[in-house]
């Protein structure tokens, strides 16, 4: 899948009878193409960037039912999630994980330990899951041994889970195309196509991919789905409706483990304004985060962290581990990620819902807001909301597919082939398959392996050097410097796979360096 000229392939078959188009090809629009190939529809989605480049490769990688949404009073959001969350744990083993969480309270913070005890009770109602337990100051510090010693009340343990964002897209885009759906990244919607009666019947689509000339074509559908996030409104737009998104950036830091240690999601109140933040490990390393600011950013514009926003989230970082001495030199990378709401005009931010909507607004089917772990729920009522002439049912199978039996091979221990298999499904002896010699060991010191930097380049739609790092294999987060360092060693593995030659190879190089420098980097 994906191979050699599959992009000139796959534009040969544009002119099918669709029953759906869906733009945009994040974990809304991924989890749209899975449930309705599932259902027998006749799908295509269309991406202007790659797949999971906006939203979805830059969340905090938690799966989670959102405990903090109920002190909003959002029961609903939060039951909806941690039901995703249970089945994603069951069917995504290798891919979404159990986490441990810690829930520290110190002097002065707004909420009470007895109220945080009170949601986390509900928590675990409402997710029939019952794990949380109370430590008292001394005890939590044994826990968290670099928690601050001075103010420490206390706090609970519970548990949620995590999951790679990118790398969760990808399989649901892959397991709709095996089942009968076309997914092309690069491919712009640049207008949509009107009826004499005014509604949407298709979009008219451009290439943007090197090689692709700009080729246009006019694609029409029954129905065409919106599902480019943040940034809905604009397609919208055309159709005459009002702008009611909200767009807020969420920004993260990437530390190292052996600077920031932790092996559970370590969450408190950040010492300004009350808002939660958190420390997490990923990967082999700690993500610090997350901001919540409005973004006034233009939409082709690569989000990054403000400077006001990478102190913020410093400032918290040392007011929690202080004898950890963190300063921005410690910080590896950085990412921010645009999310939208549904804009009500509230004053702060984190108020805002975080429950998804659906609009129908002349044919244009919208669907916006939620979480990642909701995917499948926001696909469900999408799916739901259509009017096809005997529209197949909806089916209730695996939200990801069974990647069947599979054995390890040698030299492949039980934690790293599970890795494996979360990540490429029933691709997975593909993968290892593909590897040349030693190319089953770590990507520097990263939990990435060789192998899977060939693979994707090999059969992933790779179209540019940052769909490689910073999607289909992390190490844009994972290593110092975005990678730059093993460059060479990437290099002589992926280049033959692409088929660039050295001058396209300097090109993407310079392309990539630029990119992790203005938007992943630490910039201050």
């Amino acid at each position: 899948m994906w191979t050699v000229n599959w992009r000139d392939r796959a534009w040969g078959q544009l002119d099918r009878p669709w029953d759906m188009i869906v733009i945009g090809g994040g974990i809304t629009g991924a989890g749209v193409l899975r449930e309705a190939t599932r259902a027998g529809l006749r799908t295509l989605l269309v991406e202007a960037g790659d797949f999971a480049s906006g939203t979805s490769s830059r969340s905090s990688k938690v799966v989670h039912g959102g405990l903090r949404y109920l002190r909003n009073g959002q029961v609903h959001t939060t039951l909806a999630s941690v039901h995703e969350r249970e089945r994603l744990l069951r069917e995504g083993k290798g891919l979404v994980t159990p986490l441990g969480f810690v829930y520290a309270t110190f002097q002065g913070d707004h909420t009470p330990l007895w109220l945080v005890g009170l949601a986390l009770t509900i928590y675990g109602l409402l997710g029939r899951r019952w794990g949380h337990k109370r430590y008292g100051a001394a005890d939590l510090r044994r826990l968290c041994p670099h928690l601050a010693e001075a103010g420490l009340k206390g706090g609970y343990r519970y548990f949620d889970a995590q999951t790679d964002d990118a790398r969760l897209v990808l399989r649901l885009v892959r397991e709709g195309v095996r089942s009968g759906g076309l997914a092309l990244n690069y491919a712009r919607a640049e207008g949509l196509l009107r009826r004499n009666d005014g509604q949407v019947c298709g979009v008219a689509l451009r290439d943007l991919a090197p090689g692709g000339c700009g080729r246009t074509v006019e694609i029409q559908a029954a129905v065409v789905v919106n599902a480019t996030g943040a940034y809905a409104d604009e397609l919208r737009r055309q159709v005459g409706a009002p702008p009611r998104l909200r767009r807020l950036r969420g920004s993260h830091l990437v530390f190292p483990a052996g600077r920031l240690p932790v092996v559970r999601s370590i969450n408190f109140a950040h010492p300004a304004d009350g808002r939660p933040v958190f420390a997490l490990p990923w990967e082999g390393v700690t993500l610090f985060g997350t901001t919540d600011v409005d973004h006034d950013q233009p939409g082709d514009a690569e989000p990054a962290m403000s400077p006001a926003e990478a102190e913020y989230l410093l400032e918290a970082a040392r007011y929690a581990f202080p004898g950890l001495a963190l300063t921005p030199a410690d910080v590896q990378a950085s990412f921010a990620g645009v999310r939208a709401v549904v804009g009500t005009g509230k004053a702060d931010p984190s108020k805002e819902s975080r429950e998804h909507v659906l609009w129908q607004e002349k044919g244009l089917l919208t669907i916006s807001g939620g979480k990642l772990t909701t995917f499948r729920a926001m696909a469900h009522d999408a799916l739901q909301a259509i009017r096809l002439p005997g529209r197949p049912s909806l089916q209730e199978g695996r939200v990801l597919d069974e990647p069947g039996e599979l054995v390890a091979p040698a030299g492949v221990g039980p934690a790293r082939w599970l890795r494996l298999l979360g990540r490429y499904g029933a691709e997975t002896g593909e993968v290892v398959a593909a590897a040349g010699p030693g190319e089953l060991a770590p990507a520097g010191q990263s939990m990435a392996l060789w192998a899977e930097l060939r693979w994707a380049a090999r059969a992933e739609g790779v179209v540019h050097l940052d769909d490689l790092l910073l999607r289909r294999v992390r190490l844009g987060l994972l290593l110092p410097q975005g990678g730059l360092p093993w460059l060479e060693e990437i290099r002589a593995i992926v280049q033959p796979e692409l088929g660039w030659d050295d001058a396209r190879w300097e090109e993407e190089a310079a392309a990539y360096a630029g990119r992790w420098q203005s938007a992943y980097s630490l910039g201050i």
